[in-house]
C-alpha cells in the first residue's frame, strides 16, 4: 500500500472523533450548563446585574519543582572515569562499572521525569487558560476573582515569583489586569508596580543576580509599604472595565499561615496582584431601581448597594509570626465593623471572599478542622479552617448576627454570603445559631424525619440522612454544645450551673428547615441569624477545572424596602487529561493529513529513479526475447515431398 493511502486512511478514520472532541473542547460552557443564576421570571431584570466568576486555588508550580538545569544529565558516570584508574584490582573495577550503570539508569528516569514535568506545567498552564478564557467568553462575567492559592509555594525566592506572576497574567489570565491602585486608595505617589513581565529564558548567573537584585529592591520597598483598605463607591455596571479586572485573594501559598506571613511576602504579593485587605461598595444604578420615591445612588448610604470585602484571613488565628501584620489585619476588620450601616438596613448586603474557611465540625466537608504549629508553637504551621475565635469574629463582627434576640435587628445581622477556598473538594454550608428565648414555630409530633436534624443518639439517624448532613461518627457530642468536659471534675449541681450558650453549627447547603437539639427544642433555620458560605472547588485539573457563578440581584419585593438575593451555581471542565488527550487526537490528524498530501505530492510528481527505468527496459527486452522465442519454435518447415512440420514436431521426432 502506498505511504500516501496509509495515511490518508488514519486521518480520515480519526478526523469524526477529533471534530467531536474539538468541539466539545471549546464547547464545554454550552454544553455543561455552565451559566450564572438568572432572577425569576416575574422579576423585571433578565440578567442579575451583578455577576462574580469565582476561580479557587490553581496553584501554579514553576522551576522549584523541576531538575535543576544546569547540573549534569548523568551525573553518575561523571567521576568513573577516575574511579576506575583508580581501581586496585579487576573486581573492584568491575563493582564500580556496575554501580554506574544502575547509576546511568536512575539518571536517565530522572532526567525522563523531569522533561515530563516539565511539558506537565506547560500544560497545566494553558489548561487553567483554556477554561478562564471560555467561560468568560461564554458566561460574561461582570467581576472575576481568584480565591487565594495563586501560586504553588510561598517559599520560592523571589525572583522564582515573578516568574509564576508573570505566567499568571501572560497565560492563564491573558488579556487580564489586576485591580488598579486607585480603587484601594492609593495616590500617584503611592502605586504599586505593574504586573510583572512576560517571563524569558535567562543563563543561572543572570538569573541568580536578578534573585539578588529583587532582594535588595525588596529591603529598600520593605519600609515603604503602606496598607491600603479601599473603602471606594462605584455605581454597578458603570465602570465595564471591571470585567476585565481579576480580584485576587491571598492564600497560604502565596505568603504562609500566620507562622510564616512576614513583610516581604506581604509586599511583593501585592505588587504582583494587589491589595491583600480592601473593600467596595457597588451602588444599584438608577435604570434599575424601581422605587421612585428613593434618593439617586451617589453614595451607599442613599441607594441600595453591595459591599465587596477581601479579607486576608491567613493571620486571624494565634500565634502568628509577624504581630504588626496581625493587629494590621484586626484592625482592618474592625475598619470594616465601624464602617458599616445599621443592620437593620436590608438595602445592603456584605459579599465576602477570603480563602481559609469557617469553622465547622467534623464530617460536614471534606477537610475537617486542623490545626499544626511549629517548634515551640512560634506560629501557626498549617490550619484546615479558622478557628471558632476567628470565625465567630466574621460572623458576628463582619456580619453583626448575635445570638441574642434583643441586638439591634433581632440578632439576625446584615444580608451577605462567605464565598471562599482552600478545601479543595469544596463545600457549600450554611451557618447557623439558637437565639435563647426565641420560640420557633415546630410541630415536632407533625414533623418527617426528613425535615430536620435530629438527635445523633436514634439508631437509624445514619440511614436518613448522608454523611454530609451529619456530623460523622460520634457526632452526638456534636449536636449538643461543645462545652469541655473532664472526668476528674466532680458534676456540677442543675439547679446552680447556669445553661451552656449555644454554638454556631454549620449544615450542607440546602439545608432541612428544622433541628431538634436533644433538649427537645426546635429551631427554624432560615428564621434564625445564618449565613451561606461557599467554599469552592479547585481550578486544578486533578479535581475537573471547576468554576463558581455567584449572582446577586436586588428584589423591592422582599421586606420592606427591598432585599438582595444571592443564588451560586458551579461546573467542571474535566481532568488535564481531557485538554491533552483532545490536542493530541487533533494532532495526529493533522499530522496525518499533511503527511497524506505531502507523500501524494512525491509520488505524483517526483520523477522515478535512473535505475528504476533500467530495469524497467530491459524486463521489457525479456519479455519480448521470450514471446521472439515461442514464435520461433512454432516456424513450419516443407520437404521436397511435399510434406510440413514444425520446429516442436521437429524436436519430438529426434527424441
Amino acid at each position: 500500500m502506498q505511504l500516501s493511502r496509509l495515511l490518508f486512511r488514519i486521518a480520515l478514520l480519526v478526523f469524526p472523533v477529533a471534530i467531536a472532541s474539538t468541539i466539545w473542547l471549546y464547547m464545554y460552557p454550552v454544553l455543561h450548563g455552565c451559566a450564572f443564576p438568572v432572577p425569576p421570571p416575574v422579576h423585571a431584570q433578565s440578567l442579575a446585574p451583578f455577576r462574580l466568576l469565582s476561580l479557587g486555588d490553581p496553584q501554579l508550580e514553576g522551576d522549584s519543582s523541576l531538575p535543576d538545569p544546569n547540573a549534569p544529565v548523568f551525573p553518575s558516570v561523571v567521576h568513573l572515569v577516575p574511579r576506575l584508574r583508580e581501581a586496585g584490582n579487576f573486581t573492584e573495577s568491575r563493582d564500580i562499572a556496575k554501580e554506574a550503570a544502575r547509576g546511568v539508569v536512575k539518571d536517565a528516569r530522572r532526567w525522563v521525569e523531569g522533561k515530563r514535568k516539565a511539558i506537565d506545567l506547560w500544560g497545566n498552564d494553558w489548561y487553567l487558560a483554556h477554561i478562564v478564557r471560555s467561560l468568560r467568553w461564554w458566561t460574561a462575567p461582570t467581576h472575576v476573582s481568584v480565591l487565594g492559592d495563586l501560586l504553588g509555594s510561598q517559599w520560592v525566592t523571589d525572583g522564582e515569583f515573578s516568574k509564576r506572576a508573570a505566567r499568571y497574567w501572560h497565560i492563564v489570565m491573558r488579556g487580564l489586569e489586576k485591580v488598579p491602585d486607585a480603587v484601594y486608595g492609593a495616590d500617584e505617589e503611592g502605586k504599586v508596580e505593574a504586573v510583572p513581565a512576560e517571563p524569558t529564558a535567562e543563563p543561572a548567573t543572570e538569573r541568580e543576580s536578578q534573585e539578588e537584585e529583587d532582594e535588595d529592591k525588596e529591603e529598600d520597598e520593605k519600609a515603604e509599604r503602606k496598607p491600603l483598605w479601599g473603602g471606594t463607591t462605584e455605581v454597578l455596571g458603570a465602570d465595564k472595565r471591571w470585567e476585565k479586572r481579576v480580584i485576587n485573594i491571598v492564600g497560604n501559598h502565596d505568603v504562609g499561615y500566620a507562622g510564616d506571613i512576614d513583610e516581604s511576602r506581604i509586599g511583593r504579593f501585592e505588587r504582583a496582584f494587589g491589595s491583600v485587605n480592601w473593600d467596595i461598595w457597588f451602588t444599584l444604578p438608577d435604570h434599575l431601581r424601581f422605587n421612585k420615591t428613593a434618593l439617586p445612588s451617589t453614595t451607599p448610604n442613599s441607594a441600595p448597594a453591595l459591599r465587596l470585602v477581601i479579607l486576608n484571613s491567613m493571620n486571624l488565628d494565634t500565634p502568628a509570626w509577624s504581630s504588626e501584620l496581625q493587629s494590621e489585619t484586626y484592625a482592618y476588620v474592625n475598619h470594616i465593623i465601624t464602617s458599616s450601616l445599621p443592620v437593620e438596613d436590608k438595602t445592603h448586603a456584605t459579599i465576602l471572599l477570603t480563602h481559609i474557611p469557617l469553622e465547622k465540625e467534623t464530617g460536614i466537608c471534606v477537610d475537617s478542622p486542623y490545626f499544626d504549629f511549629f517548634q515551640d508553637g512560634q506560629g501557626v504551621k498549617e490550619q484546615n479552617m479558622l478557628s471558632g475565635h476567628a470565625s465567630k469574629i466574621v460572623i458576628e463582627g463582619i456580619f453583626g448576627m448575635s445570638l441574642n434576640k434583643d441586638a439591634a435587628g433581632g440578632g439576625l445581622g446584615r444580608r451577605g454570603i462567605v464565598v471562599n477556598g482552600h478545601d479543595h473538594a469544596g463545600c457549600d454550608v450554611v451557618h447557623y445559631i439558637r437565639q435563647p428565648g426565641v420560640q420557633h414555630l415546630c410541630h415536632k409530633d407533625q414533623m418527617k424525619r426528613e425535615e430536620a436534624y435530629w438527635p445523633a443518639s436514634t439508631a437509624d439517624e445514619a440511614m436518613i440522612a448522608t454523611s454530609m448532613d451529619i456530623d460523622g461518627p460520634g457526632s452526638g457530642a456534636n449536636e449538643t454544645e461543645s462545652i469541655p468536659e473532664s472526668s476528674t471534675e466532680p458534676p456540677a449541681d442543675p439547679a446552680q450551673a447556669p445553661p451552656p450558650l449555644p454554638s454556631w453549627k454549620a449544615r450542607r447547603y440546602p439545608s432541612r428547615p428544622f433541628e431538634i437539639s436533644p433538649d427537645n427544642e426546635c429551631t427554624r433555620i432560615d428564621t434564625s441569624p445564618h449565613i451561606r458560605e461557599i467554599t469552592l472547588r479547585s481550578m486544578m485539573g486533578e479535581f475537573s477545572g471547576y468554576a463558581g457563578f455567584l449572582s446577586a440581584w436586588f428584589d423591592e419585593n422582599k421586606g420592606e424596602k427591598g432585599e438582595w438575593v444571592f443564588e451560586f451555581s458551579t461546573c467542571g471542565f474535566g481532568v488535564q487529561h481531557w485538554w491533552w488527550g483532545v490536542h493530541v487526537l487533533d494532532l495526529i490528524c493533522v499530522v496525518a493529513l499533511v503527511g497524506s498530501c505531502s507523500a501524494y505530492a512525491w509520488e505524483k510528481w517526483v520523477p522515478e529513479k535512473p535505475h528504476s527505468r533500467l530495469d524497467t527496459d530491459t524486463g521489457k527486452a525479456c519479455s519480448r526475447s521470450v514471446i521472439d522465442a515461442k514464435d520461433a519454435s512454432t516456424i513450419v518447415h516443407s520437404n521436397t515431398h511435399g510434406n510440413t512440420s514444425s520446429d516442436s514436431e521437429v524436436t519430438k521426432r529426434r527424441l
